[in-house]
Order: C-alpha cells, then structure tokens, then sequence
C-alpha cells in the first residue's frame, strides 16, 4: 500500500467514523428539533444525508482536480 493508498483510507474511515457517531445520535437530534417544528427535524435529516454524500463528492472532486485531470 503505498502512501496515497493509505491516507485515502485513513480520511475515508475518519469520515465513516464521524458521520456514524452522528447517525448514532440523529434520532435524539431529530426528536430534539421536532420538539420545536417537524420540519425542522425533517431539514435536519436531508441535511445529513446530503452531507454524507457531498463530503465524498468534494473529496474526490479535489482529487480529480489535484492530479490534473478533469
């Protein structure tokens, strides 16, 4: 494995780490926020679904553009 290999995988599993401890703590979140306005903890969902898949968007976004490709 060579040193791009690894720090791939390293920033991969941080990210996964990260977004499953707030995936742990998304119902209370939710319940939380739905105390104030349904909608809320409705926004508060999408919104981690939709960074879950953006922070690998950019990622390999920034990659592309790193290596020059496009």
């Amino acid at each position: 494995m060579d040193r791009d290999t690894r720090n791939a995988a390293i920033a991969a599993a941080v990210i996964l780490v990260g977004f499953g401890i707030v995936a742990f703590y998304m119902p209370t979140l939710m319940l939380a926020a739905g105390e104030a306005s349904p909608i809320i903890g409705g926004i508060l969902a999408v919104a981690f679904v939709l960074a879950f898949f953006g922070v690998f968007w950019l990622r390999g976004r920034s990659k592309r553009n790193g290596n020059g490709e496009e």
